[in-house]
């Protein structure tokens, strides 16, 4: 498994190669002020599991490959044959451990994308430690733990991803999902509008050293973008 600095590391190399010095810089900086303070609005979504047409939602890339990965053993074969998921965040393999379900579309072998799936509370703190309920006992899952390569930004991956996430939820008797989408995310906002959730909250959220601070205000409707 890789080690936490190591992952650092890796990730500050990667960051640098696809998206400059200013941008490690900036991520570097945030990731530090980040364990110290964090202050940050949410919308908090509800999707009901209902079956989709594919053909509304596909991605405007050619020669990608979906795969849904449930266990550390697929994602040590898949890494075998060239598709590695795990190397852009630390804890991937907790997370399956977890119970946690990755959808990693790749484009020429490489990751493009990597959205997760939650059906239980274990599965959820593995990629999402925000503090939104979930009714998982009554069959409602919670999705999030998303990333998109930067070189396939705006091409419609996560709306693909997310789409067949709720496919898998509908599939496995699901009857709705959650997540929690940050306030300042209008890309994100906008696949989600596509998929006619409900926003139900508006929450804010205090991290000051070890203290935090969780407050849900309910809404109706959906956020302006």
């Amino acid at each position: 498994m890789t080690s936490r600095p190591r992952f650092l590391l890796e990730r500050a190399r990667e960051i640098f190669k696809t998206e400059g010095l200013l941008t490690l810089v900036r991520r570097g900086l945030v990731f530090l002020v980040a364990h110290l303070f964090r202050y940050e609005n949410y919308y908090l979504y509800q999707h009901a599991v209902g079956k989709g047409d594919e053909a509304d939602f596909s991605p405007r890339v050619q020669n990608f490959t979906l795969k849904i990965v449930t266990t550390t053993q697929q994602a040590d074969e898949l890494a075998a044959g060239g598709f590695d998921f795990g190397s852009h965040h630390p804890n991937e393999r907790r997370s399956l451990e977890k119970g946690a379900v990755a959808f990693c579309l790749f484009v020429d072998g490489e990751l493009a994308h990597v959205g997760r799936v939650a059906t239980s509370q274990e599965a959820k703190n593995s990629f999402d430690s925000l503090p939104y309920q979930v009714d998982f006992c009554g069959r409602q899952a919670c999705t999030g733990g998303t990333w998109t390569n930067p070189r396939y930004r705006g091409r419609g991956l996560m709306t693909y991803g997310f789409y067949r996430r709720l496919e898998f939820l509908r599939e496995h008797g699901m009857k709705s999902s959650r997540n929690a989408v940050a306030a300042g995310n209008i890309a994100s906002q906008k696949v989600h509008s596509k998929f006619a959730p409900e926003v139900y909250a508006r929450a804010r959220y205090l991290q000051i050293f070890g203290w935090r601070l969780w407050k849900e205000t309910p809404i109706t409707g959906s956020p302006a973008t």
